[in-house]
């Protein structure tokens, strides 16, 4: 499985997920996140990473120009949508995106079959709620484009190896506080995936 740390906030924390196997990094550009980070400081970390790691940068509520113009600024390679945008919006974003499906019910995990995305389980709130999904809503569906995310840790990670997903991404699940990560869930937790 690839694996993300996402809230990254500071090099440190983006250095020691990588040498821990991490394949992304995530970056959250929303002011309101405890994880915040600007892009100056993003920039600052993404430039000094060694080649070949995907960086996630985490929008809500942004327009297509203003998402391209902060990925290109800080060094991201993805844009991971966290609101609900129509299929225009991405037609008009002219950078590489993914979905992120905040399921509130099995039918909302069926969506999206033919394409890579993110699900995450919803909340009010944006992004790192620590919230899991049900993970019997993923019983006998194909999740090889499924990437989960709410509510991991590297003590639960071994119970969802079954059903094939292609990534896990991890946050709040790996960390000492808000946008602060411990280095050794850090290692646990991308040690557990990838078994």
């Amino acid at each position: 499985m690839r694996v993300k740390i996402c809230g990254i906030t500071n090099f440190e924390d983006a250095f020691n997920a990588i040498e821990s196997g991490a394949d992304a990094l995530g970056f959250v550009f929303y002011p309101e996140s405890p994880r915040y980070i600007t892009p100056q400081e993003a920039q600052t970390i993404i430039a000094k990473l060694p080649p070949f790691v995907e960086k996630v940068a985490l929008f809500v509520n942004e327009t297509p120009e203003t998402i391209q113009s902060l990925c290109l600024e800080t060094g991201c390679t993805l844009a991971q949508i966290h609101f609900d945008v129509s299929d225009d919006f991405y037609t008009s974003l002219h950078f590489p995106s993914l979905k992120v499906i905040r399921a509130k019910n099995r039918e909302d995990v069926l969506r999206y079959p033919d394409e890579y995305r993110l699900i995450d389980a919803y909340c009010e709130s944006y992004g790192g709620s620590g919230k899991r999904l049900n993970i019997e809503w993923f019983k006998n569906i194909d999740c090889s484009k499924i990437i989960l995310a709410g509510g991991l840790d590297p003590d639960n990670i071994p119970s969802i190896k079954e059903y094939g997903f292609y990534g896990v991404d991890v946050s709040s699940g790996v960390e000492l506080s808000h946008g602060k990560k411990d280095h050794q869930k850090v290692f646990n937790f991308i040690t557990q995936a990838k078994l």
